[in-house]
């Protein structure tokens, strides 16, 4: 048996293709105020977010709609300030070159095929922004898509001999001022007058999407040694967040902090649902009769002989229905019975003790990657009873468990916690960007002549890749920004027309 699994509905979908109005709406001079703040150089510090990505690239209309881009245009008509540069990549593919050779795949875009509408690989361009080309500074936005906290501070970061074996980045170095500097120092050598920090997320995003492949680098204080996918220290990010805050506080008339949304709310993650597997009436039936004997011999048997406790064994049991079903899926916290049940009574062959090692069914609050969409239900070795997330279990790399996921929480809300007493003692604007996706998950957020929500290709706010905002969610975080910014330094400077802003591309040129 095959399933094909499609979670983009599309009823109905408006594409935006206008251009961003940064228009000042209020014609009167002076209009506006900088208040206690002076935003004549101001300087952008983060990663992805910060520089504008999204369907899982950086090209070039999404940094031109980048919270910073807006941000600084906004601050232009409270007072005279300095040129707001942007590391520009060199189209709109998005693919990044390393000695003419393709080392990120170009952007996703809104494919209409026969078989529905789907984010596909844009083919329209060849890329040709080539990371050896390091463009000349200083820039205002220093975001560098895939940084961690510790990137910020790290020298040799934007080193471009170090790309291709992995210990720099390849956006930060096609823009970094010397081999060995840090992000943190071209910031600071520019002596900004007003700033703005947004780091954290990957400092969780990578073990999340990653299905909690990485580790919870709690009490390990040597980031040098972290995996990419791994959680950071709390106590390591809280130190070197707060150095960069002081040194960019000690200057500065201000800035403005944003903390770390949790990843459970963003498309990614809430598309596609814990329970996919359809089913009828007969093939339910006939699964239950193929894990009847793990459910009524293998696991009482293990309980009898104290392998494992009843509670596990109630865990994982398996039953199918007609109607929608929770995948199956190896649960690394789950006691490992592929040893156990080779031997006398089962005597089971190893690639079946194989299979029912840490079996066990998805739950509603288990998290399946957007990624694993298309994973679901493809079969191995084109063999029909051999079916994944059915009756073969999704590995480690295709669930956010529930445990993972506190491991997640846990972090993100020590990174928060610093953030928010850092912001308080240096007297900074706090977005809090947390709240502002929970509430595009429930219910959305409107502005004049519309609203985004969370809903993943229609809902506006998220781009492609179900992870990074569409310029029009990158509108929507500007506004917010200003919003803080305008209370804490008593300036009145002016919000953007959202309305104006993209959402996602459609396009039929894709591989």
């Amino acid at each position: 048996m095959k399933y094909y699994f499609k979670y983009i509905a599309i009823l109905a979908l408006g594409i935006v293709s206008c251009e961003p109005d940064f228009d000042n709406p209020v014609d009167e001079v002076g209009a506006y105020s900088n208040g206690e703040a002076d935003f004549s150089r101001y300087v952008a510090l983060g990663n992805s977010l910060t520089a504008g990505y999204a369907d899982n690239a950086l090209y070039i209309t999404g940094q031109e709609s980048s919270y910073p881009n807006i941000l600084a245009q906004q601050f232009e008509k409270t007072q005279a300030t300095e040129e707001f540069r942007v590391p520009y990549m060199s189209d709109n593919a998005g693919g990044l070159l390393l000695g003419g050779n393709q080392i990120t795949s170009n952007r996703l875009v809104l494919a209409f095929l026969e078989s529905g509408p789907a984010p596909k690989v844009y083919s329209g361009m060849q890329p040709t922004t080539e990371v050896g080309k390091v463009l000349e500074g200083p820039f205002g936005n220093l975001g560098a898509p895939g940084a961690k906290s510790y990137h910020l501070v790290a020298p040799g970061y934007g080193n471009v001999e170090g790309v291709a074996a992995g210990k720099a980045n390849p956006y930060f170095a096609r823009f970094a001022s010397s081999p060995q500097t840090t992000v943190l120092a071209d910031a600071l050598v520019q002596e900004p007058t007003f700033f703005s920090l947004w780091i954290g997320n990957n400092d969780v995003l990578g073990y999340a999407t990653s299905g909690g492949t990485g580790i919870d680098q709690t009490g390990n204080l040597d980031p040098s040694t972290y995996g990419s996918n791994d959680i950071t220290d709390a106590n390591v990010f809280a130190n070197l967040y707060g150095k960069m805050v002081q040194d960019l506080a000690a200057k500065a008339s201000g800035g403005v902090l944003v903390n770390i949304p949790d990843v459970a709310t963003v498309p990614f993650f809430t598309t596609v649902p814990a329970n996919p597997i359809p089913l009828d009436a007969q093939t339910a039936g006939a699964l239950n009769q193929q894990f009847s004997a793990y459910n009524t011999q293998v696991l009482p048997g293990l309980v009898q002989a104290g392998f494992i406790s009843a509670e596990e064994a109630q865990a994982r049991q398996i039953n199918f229905a007609e109607g929608q079903n929770y995948v199956t899926l190896q649960d690394e916290s789950l006691t490992d019975i592929s040893q156990a049940i080779q031997g006398p009574p089962f005597n089971l062959d190893p690639q079946t003790a194989g299979l029912l090692s840490q079996l066990r069914q998805a739950t509603p609050g288990d998290l399946i990657p957007l990624t694993s969409s298309g994973f679901l239900g493809t079969t191995v070795n084109d063999d029909p009873n051999m079916v994944n997330g059915v009756s073969v279990p999704l590995g480690d790399e295709h669930v956010l468990t529930t445990a993972e996921q506190e491991l997640v929480k846990s972090a993100t809300e020590k990174y928060n916690n610093t953030i928010a007493g850092l912001a308080q003692t240096n007297d900074l604007a706090l977005v809090d960007a947390n709240a502002m996706l929970k509430q595009l998950a429930n219910g959305g957020i409107t502005y004049d002549g519309g609203s985004v929500t969370s809903t993943f290709v229609t809902g506006g706010a998220f781009s492609l890749d179900g992870v990074h905002l569409t310029p029009r969610g990158y509108a929507i975080v500007a506004n917010k920004m200003i919003e803080e910014i305008n209370k804490t330094y008593n300036a009145e400077v002016p919000k953007v027309n959202v309305g104006a802003y993209n959402t996602v591309t459609p396009s039929n040129d894709v591989q």
